[in-house]
């Protein structure tokens, strides 16, 4: 039942994306933004905890679940560390992926041939 789940509820999310880029004028760009801050809302309020114990990877994986983690993260550095936990929380709890994304882009660099576009 959890990979129903995840499909549906990580789905909809690539869905709504989907819709927004085709039935509106903004660009993707802002979409991705649009969507990383929607899940720091929702984790900030606590409404993106459901969310991802339905949906596990359904719920991280997005760019939704970048942004609760980033919230979740400087909520719990400002309850340790103070003031300061709002700088170190959210890189703090997200340094794995944002280094294994980097890691793997510079490996894609490596074997890629980049090319311009026209």
């Amino acid at each position: 039942m959890t990979y129903f789940w995840a499909f549906v509820i990580g789905g909809a999310f690539c869905a709504v994306g989907q819709i927004l880029i085709d039935m509106t004028g903004l660009t993707p760009a802002r979409i991705l933004v649009s969507y990383v801050v929607a899940g720091a809302i929702l984790g900030a309020f606590g409404l993106y905890a459901p969310i991802r114990e339905l949906a596990g990877a359904g719920a991280t994986v997005p760019l939704t679940g970048f942004g609760s983690a980033l919230s979740e993260g400087v909520s719990e550095a400002v309850q340790e560390e103070g003031v300061l936990g709002i700088f170190s929380g959210g890189l703090a709890s997200c340094s794995a992926g944002i280094t294994a994304a980097m890691a793997f882009s510079f490996l894609a660099a490596l074997f890629a041939k980049s090319r311009q576009k026209f």
